[in-house]
């Protein structure tokens, strides 16, 4: 499809779906991966030039042979979209869907969202002075998105996965049984998360990926949470756990995302309504999401080499940096 003809049928649908006219204007492609492709463009709605993020699910090649493929969470773009109207009801800054597309449409499985000013570059959220301001608010900020998610009803997204903690540790063993890669370090974190892992938990909507880099921050802070993708039902200490985890630091000292600290966290969580939170269970998915991260690290390097991609190969031979950070943590060294 031409980018004339493609910037018509989404013209159509955003006249279709929105409002009319509809014109197009300033259409940018932002990202296109495995998972999904974002674009940038402004429309005309209703005599106004509004603001919008287009984002359409990449074409996947299905590998049967792959018993990972059916156990890891991941959502169509349907349940995608689905997931953050119901997030952005529960008082959740999501995404606002505006479109769900249709098959009429003509550009494939994808939705239509408000787009939110502001930065998503980790680094420079951690660096800049502008963003000073925003830091020493953003681990507050996180507890209170947090359990606002965590009320989000199950009724409303049954079609969230369930994973229970000792599922997803058995999933991360799958992967590395799948790739047939051997490395001490490894062999005991599967091991530890498996002797650890807690046995009764609530179960509530689990983003998933609740993460710097999934944020959109202005100079006042966390003003959207970006990618649901892999969004889930389980444990809620899941998502508090994961934000801590070193590799999400950036380089950044402190414990939550590089910018604040546990306690700012689990007190903001609990405040806002939150589950009462025992550090020990959050630390466990910490310890736990560093050694996911290697695992990420090994499938990630490994479709590198398949297919002659430089940065996947370069995050491939990150592997051991999730481990030592593993490792270091269960010793009671952060």
């Amino acid at each position: 499809m031409s980018s004339n003809d493609f910037a018509d049928r989404l013209s159509i649908a955003v006249a279709r779906h929105i409002g009319s006219p509809g014109t197009v204007h300033d259409l940018q492609r932002l990202t296109g991966g495995a998972n999904k492709t974002t674009w940038s463009f402004d429309a005309i709605v209703d005599g106004a030039r509004q603001p919008f993020i287009l984002q359409l699910a990449s074409t996947r090649v299905i590998d049967e042979s792959n018993p990972v493929a059916a156990a890891s969470p991941h959502l169509t773009a349907e349940e995608d979209a689905r997931l953050m109207i119901a997030a952005v009801k529960a008082n959740v800054p999501a995404p606002r869907v505006r479109a769900i597309l249709e098959p009429a449409d003509g550009l494939g499985a994808g939705y239509v969202t408000e787009r939110v000013a502001g930065e998503t570059l980790a680094t420079r959220i951690l660096r800049e002075e502008r963003y000073a301001s925003a830091r020493a608010s953003m681990a507050t900020q996180c507890g209170t998105i947090l359990a606002a998610i965590h009320r989000i009803p199950l009724s409303e997204v049954p079609f969230l996965k369930l994973l229970e903690p000792a599922e997803h540790v058995a999933v991360q063993r799958m992967i590395a049984d799948y790739h047939g890669f051997r490395l001490p370090a490894l062999e005991l974190g599967l091991r530890w998360a498996t002797e650890h892992a807690p046995k009764k938990v609530r179960r509530t909507v689990v983003h998933g990926d609740f993460r710097a880099g999934n944020f959109i921050v202005g100079e006042d802070g966390i003003r959207c949470v970006l990618d649901w993708e892999i969004g889930q039902s389980g444990d809620p200490m899941q998502d508090l756990g994961w934000v801590c985890v070193k590799t999400w630091r950036f380089g950044g000292k402190k414990p939550v995302g590089g910018f604040g600290t546990r306690e700012d966290l689990f007190a903001a969580y609990e405040k806002a309504g939150g589950y009462s939170v025992d550090p020990g269970h959050v630390r466990f998915w910490e310890a736990h999401g560093s050694v996911k991260w290697a695992i990420g690290c090994l499938s990630l390097g490994t479709r590198g080499v398949e297919e002659n991609g430089i940065e996947r190969c370069a995050i491939g031979r990150r592997i051991e940096e999730p481990l030592w950070d593993f490792l270091n943590l269960i010793e009671g060294r952060d």
